[in-house]
Formats: structure tokens, C-alpha cells, sequence
């Protein structure tokens, strides 16, 4: 038997200082059974030890996958309205393991991270670590420089300023227009409600980067493993050091 915030520190998940915090917040379960003690013990052996309902593997290596998400796919393990979720379109074996790094809105495409390395998903998510992600947003009418450059210098939104690290007209496309925009936090709806400050609207949305990982040629709709060096790259980025079992 070990103390669960050593174990899930040994699982890469957290420090052990972060792992109190988790299991203070209820975020952990042992064998389906929320344990908030923090003396409390496991044995990965024969016990399923879970972090937001993720069983944490301690024999086999980590798993990191990018994803096309197609819009009606909610960022979620599960979903209360019986809606299809991500981890559909992903492996069954993989499922237990994987959570999605971050989320995309129903009606949003794109990248999607997901990976059992719950330490890299805090770090990539976290806006103290300021990982950029990069969306083309295709919006009504033509924005002029000035609507460029609010996004930019900073539009107010109901939960705060919200400023862009970059944006751009990536082209015109009839009375729409593409925008290249890049944020370096993900608060929600924070692309759309920043468009509409500006005063247009959204029409689609898709995320074609995530750090130094890009969509590419992925299909809508499939998966692929990350390459060794692009794990390399996001532990690069987010400024961890890479454990070996990572």
C-alpha cells in the first residue's frame, strides 16, 4: 500500500503537493469510491485508482493522440444528454486512459489533444503557462484593421478583458471573412465572444493548432499517436521536464 498522492505523482499525473490538492477536491477515486483523506492508500496492483475518471496505468506507457473533432462531438468523457462525445471516435482500449486536453465548443472542429499524461494536461491547459492555440474563424463581413487590432490590443467580454496573441485576415471568401487568430488562454466561447465584440459573428470555427502540434492533413473524424518528438516539443513548450515514463 502507498499514499495516493505519491501514487499518482509516480503516474506523472501531478507533484505530490498538486495531488493533495486533487484528492482535497474530490477529483480522485480508488476502485469507483471518491477518497478526499489524504492518508489514505492504494495498491496499483490490484486497485483502480482514477483522476476525474481516469484510470491511471501504472505498467503501461503514456498515451498521447491528436484528434480532428467533427462538430455534434461533445469535449467530454461522457455527456448527461446522451450526446455522442470524443471518446467515441478514438479506441475502446484507449478510453479508460485518455482525456481530453482542453475542450472545443459542440459546434466547433479541429485539433483535439488527449493523453493520460495528466501533468502535460495541466500544464497545456493552465493560462499561467500561456501554450498558444491557433483557430481560423470564418465570420460575417469584412473585419477592417481597427476590428484587427482590438483583437489584439484587448476587447471586454462579461468575465473580463480578453486579448488575442494574434490576429489576421487569413483571406476573404464572399461577404465572409477568415480569420487567423491565435489565444493563449481557453476560456469559453472566448474565439466567438471575441468576434462578436468586434461586431461579427462566427459562422465556423476550427482550431488548427494546438502549441507546436498542427492539424495537418488529419481527417475530420480520425486520430493518430504523437511522434516521441512531438511530445518532446509540448513538454518544450509548457516548460516540464519529461519523466521517463512519459
Amino acid at each position: 500500500m502507498e499514499r495516493l498522492q505519491k501514487l499518482l505523482a509516480r503516474a506523472g499525473v501531478a507533484s505530490r503537493r498538486e495531488s493533495e490538492k486533487l484528492i482535497c477536491a474530490g477529483r480522485v477515486s480508488v476502485n469507483g469510491r471518491v477518497v478526499t483523506e489524504l492518508g489514505a492508500g492504494a495498491d496499483p496492483a490490484v486497485d483502480a485508482i482514477a483522476v476525474d475518471g481516469a484510470v491511471l496505468s501504472f505498467d503501461e506507457p503514456m498515451h498521447y493522440l491528436a484528434l480532428n473533432k467533427p462538430a455534434g462531438y461533445v469535449t467530454s468523457r461522457s455527456d448527461t444528454h446522451d450526446r455522442p462525445t470524443v471518446m467515441s471516435l478514438i479506441p475502446e482500449q484507449l478510453r479508460p486512459f485518455v482525456v481530453p486536453v482542453g475542450r472545443l465548443d459542440l459546434d466547433s472542429e479541429g485539433l483535439l489533444l488527449l493523453t493520460s499524461d495528466g501533468r502535460l494536461t495541466h500544464a497545456l491547459t493552465h493560462p499561467s503557462f500561456g501554450v498558444p492555440k491557433t483557430y481560423l474563424a470564418t465570420v460575417r463581413g469584412h473585419v477592417t484593421r481597427d476590428g484587427l487590432r482590438a483583437l489584439t490590443h484587448g476587447v471586454e467580454l462579461e468575465d473580463g478583458p480578453a486579448t488575442a496573441a494574434d490576429a489576421r485576415i487569413e483571406r476573404r471568401a464572399g461577404n465572409n471573412c477568415v480569420l487567423r487568430i491565435v489565444l493563449t488562454e481557453g476560456r469559453k466561447r472566448e474565439v466567438k465572444r471575441m468576434c462578436e465584440a468586434i461586431g461579427h459573428r462566427v459562422v465556423h470555427l476550427r482550431r488548427i493548432a494546438f502549441g507546436p502540434i498542427e492539424i495537418g492533413s488529419l481527417p475530420l473524424g480520425r486520430h493518430r499517436n504523437l511522434s516521441d518528438d512531438e511530445v518532446n516539443r509540448l513538454y518544450k513548450v509548457t516548460r516540464l521536464r519529461r519523466g521517463r515514463r512519459a
